[in-house]
């Protein structure tokens, strides 16, 4: 279920970055199948460390927004997915990320994002 629902986002961010120039769009369904497969992605839950241990999605670390900067370890070649409670945190990060050189993508609130959660 949850590679099912990570190939949808992806493909429809591939769909939605079509008319986007700034944006390399050489992304195939082929690619994101592989993604997901290869696990060559990272979800990032961008909330307090409370609120990660009330219930976050199933196989993501927890990286508050606030401590985001450049000393961030984080693997470069993976897609990075982040969320938050409402989704402004998580756009923040999103935005940090992308500066720092990250392809990342913003999931929004915790609630509203149908894949396993513990």
């Amino acid at each position: 279920m949850k590679r099912i629902f990570i190939i949808i986002i992806l493909s429809f961010i591939m769909i939605s970055c079509e008319n986007k120039e700034s944006i390399n769009t050489n992304i195939t369904l082929e690619n994101i199948k592989e993604i997901v497969e290869n696990k060559e992605y990272l979800i990032i839950d961008v909330r307090t460390e409370e609120e990660y241990k009330e219930g976050h999605i199933k196989e993501s670390i927890n990286i508050p927004y606030d401590e985001i900067d450049e000393n961030i370890e984080i693997d470069k070649d993976k897609i990075i997915f982040v969320y938050c409670r409402s989704g402004n945190r998580s756009r923040i990060a999103q935005e940090t990320l992308t500066q720092l050189g990250y392809v990342v993508h913003d999931l929004g609130a915790y609630n509203n994002i149908d894949l396993p959660k513990e």
